[in-house]
């Protein structure tokens, strides 16, 4: 255990626990965007796997890390309009339509890979960009300034969402929206219009998640999210639906994962104790969410579908 409590070894673990949290944060802040406006997707995951595909068939093809980002992008929005029609047009039962893409996601992607490509071929990911005079600041510039530009893009995200819901017209509208659509739409506010806004911004930026996972390992395979999609649903009741509560959450389940992934790898645990460790941040995430949950309250008109009166 004495050998992980180095220097060198800290800001490795550091560092690669931002990186971890970057596809959490993407997703998470898409969809307290979408909650807030009333909808629950509950295919986050899905849509992160058809994102995560899209990025690693598009770069594979054209050797370029951004064209994948774009793609991851492009299926994002695809989905959301599916979404957004399925949820706010037919005002389907959310929960269950978001199972349906989930499923959807999950089965498309592997046939995808299965057919387009079959065995696993890596493919060179985004560089990393350090940046000026700040990478230089020993052990912190290592672990802060010098990341690919989607993990700066995560987490200018952040303040960028805060400001959005909070200090615009828009971001009143959608917490109008959230909380009493019957109100908003008495007072010219299009309930259909700012859902399926939320919709595409938090499916787009679910896309944006799985792409950028895919294109920080390097390769995709069947499951590659692996949950994480769920997670960030949970990561979104764990930060209250606010973006830096998101923000915090994402940074627990990164550098937790990544203190596990350390461990395994300094052979600090082994065998059946690995396997137990790697459950922890997924036991932390439901702990704490546990305890946050009990003093929060969700959006009033969370997956309650609008049809307007008269």
């Amino acid at each position: 255990m004495s050998e992980f409590f180095t220097v060198s070894v800290l800001v490795t673990t550091a560092a690669s626990g931002i990186r971890l949290a970057t596809p959490f944060l993407f997703a998470a802040l898409g969809e307290a965007v979408g909650q807030r406006s009333g909808v629950l997707n509950l295919g986050v995951e899905g849509v992160m796997l058809l994102g995560a595909y899209a990025a690693y068939k598009t770069a594979l093809e054209t050797d370029s890390a951004t064209a994948g980002v774009l793609a991851a992008l492009f299926v994002g929005l695809l989905m959301g309009i599916i979404y957004a029609v399925m949820t706010v047009v037919m005002r389907a039962e959310q929960g269950i339509s978001g199972i349906g893409i989930f499923l959807f996601g999950l089965g498309l992607s592997d046939l995808l890979f299965q057919k387009q490509v079959g065995t696993p071929v890596s493919i060179t990911g985004l560089r990393d960009w350090h940046v000026p005079v700040l990478s230089d600041i020993p052990h912190v510039g290592e672990v802060l300034f010098q990341h690919n530009p989607l993990v700066y893009a995560a987490f200018m995200l952040v303040p960028f969402t805060w400001f959005v819901v909070n200090r615009t017209t828009f971001g009143l509208n959608i917490r109008a929206v959230g909380e009493t659509p019957e109100a908003a739409d008495t007072l010219g506010v299009s309930v259909v219009r700012v859902r399926t806004g939320t919709i595409l911004i938090g499916n787009a930026m679910a896309g944006l998640a799985g792409g950028a996972l895919a294109l920080e390992v390097g390769i995709f395979q069947q499951n590659l999210t692996s949950g994480r999609g769920f997670i960030a649903i949970a990561l979104v009741y764990f930060g209250a639906w606010r973006a830096f509560g998101v923000l915090a959450g994402s940074l627990l389940f990164g550098i937790v994962s990544a203190v596990v992934l350390q461990w395994k790898t300094l052979g600090i645990i082994e065998g059946g104790t690995a396997s137990l460790a790697s459950m922890a941040p997924a036991v932390l995430t439901i702990f704490v969410l546990v305890l946050v949950s009990r003093r929060i309250g969700s959006p009033s008109a969370l997956t309650r579908p609008y049809e307007r009166s008269g």
